[in-house]
């Protein structure tokens, strides 16, 4: 069985983004989010123009560390467990999380695991637009198979806390 392993991370903005364009992303977004009903056409054409420049945005390790590290886990994780792994963003960066889902079926995936590295409940990533994305994507792959994991057993998760702090003394 082919196996991908899709790696949601969360993104962040490049900080060499024009800061007008990212102020005006922001509001945007929160102006949209907030909105009782349908927001206008105006404002979702230029919310969707903001988050296609932010996510195209070219990356280097000075203007966005966060994408990096992400790729480096990425790859740590693929050769600890053999799979292919893709990262997948849920904000600011691309590939977004579709465009991951995408990439994994052009792969032949029959299997899909899904991981973040957000630990604890509570976050709208983990607990909304992730499951949402897999859910996306189960349309587009009915054949193929689909774990999320997640979320994780708090003890395991204390455990690598502790087991962090313990190798600091």
């Amino acid at each position: 069985m082919k196996i991908i392993i899709i790696l949601a991370m969360h993104g962040m903005p490049p900080n060499d983004f024009p800061k007008k364009e990212t102020l005006d992303y922001f509001m945007l977004h929160s102006r949209i989010e907030n909105m009782p009903g349908s927001p206008p056409p105006i404002l979702q054409q230029q919310y969707k123009e903001l988050d296609i420049k932010m996510r195209s945005w070219p990356r280097t390790q000075e203007n966005d560390s966060y994408y990096y590290a992400s790729n480096e886990l990425a790859e740590a994780t693929s050769n600890q467990t053999g799979y292919k792994v893709i990262v997948g963003f849920n904000e600011f960066c691309s590939p977004s999380l579709d465009e991951a889902f995408d990439a994994a079926s052009k792969y032949g995936s029959e299997k899909i695991i899904v991981i973040t590295p957000m630990m604890t409940r509570g976050g709208e990533h983990s607990e909304k637009d992730i499951p949402e994305a897999i859910e996306r994507a189960k349309i587009k792959s009915p054949s193929t198979q689909f774990s999320y994991v997640w979320p994780f057993n708090i003890s395991k998760v204390a455990a690598f806390l502790t087991e962090q702090i313990q190798e600091c003394y």
